[in-house]
């Protein structure tokens, strides 16, 4: 394995990972879904309709409790499902942001592409 292996392997160690199929259910219950992708691959594969965008330089800022930059629902009992392209970088953020206190962050399980592997519709 590599180095990055090795880092994401202790990440997702922290991690209660949520699966595709169970993202809904997730919102249903309140959990705030955070698509972290650059720009361009949000042009190019479409969105998640119910996330919240939020640039991955500035995640931690947005969601630190203690922030003068923090979003307004940011705290540290908050749901956040964080997703990426295809589920490494939004392991290494949720993890971040674990390490900030929000010990119920995590990540969506293969990331956006799994998502819409299971025959959900972005809004492209």
């Amino acid at each position: 394995m590599t180095r990055i292996d090795d880092l994401v392997e202790a990440a997702r160690s922290g991690l209660e990972r949520v699966m595709p199929r169970d993202l809904a259910a997730e919102v249903a219950d309140g959990a705030v879904v955070v698509d972290i992708r650059p720009i361009e691959h949000r042009a190019v594969e479409g969105e998640m309709p119910e996330a919240v965008i939020v640039d991955r330089n500035v995640l931690e800022w947005r969601f630190d409790p203690t922030s003068e930059h923090r979003l307004p629902f940011a705290g540290d009992d908050v749901r956040v499902i964080l997703f990426c392209n295809d589920g490494y970088a939004s392991s290494l953020a949720a993890a971040t942001l674990q390490s900030l206190g929000l010990t119920r962050a995590t990540d969506l399980d293969g990331g956006y592409r799994a998502w819409v592997r299971l025959g959900r519709r972005p809004d492209a």
